[in-house]
């Protein structure tokens, strides 16, 4: 059975409440984007130090007691907390794979 035009739901971008939220995520994932990038910048710049330094790339103690205070405030937030945990981990994991390769390239 075909829908007709008259019966067919309206897109959802047609509608003004929903386009509406979907234009503060698209600025929020921007803001995300551009800050992670920012983060980014500063990490290479500690890999780039901490191969000059001959420091390790990674710091256990460290990460530790940020995924601690990034948990409470996730939590202070209403975000969850073990989604918090896991999206730190993964940038984590990408900044101490930087620092090695600015190690091995040094």
């Amino acid at each position: 059975m075909t829908q007709t035009a008259t019966t067919q739901t309206p897109a959802p971008s047609a509608d003004p409440v929903l386009a509406g939220f979907r234009s503060s995520i698209d600025n929020i994932d921007a803001a995300l984007i551009h800050m992670l990038a920012e983060r980014f910048r500063i990490t290479q710049a500690v890999g780039a130090y901490k191969a000059q330094k001959d420091l390790p790339a990674s710091d256990p103690g460290r990460e530790e007691r940020q995924i601690a205070r990034l948990r409470k405030l996730a939590e202070d937030a209403h975000l969850d907390p073990d989604f918090g945990e896991k999206f730190l981990r993964f940038i984590i994991d990408e900044v101490i794979r930087h620092h090695e390769q600015a190690k091995n390239a040094g």
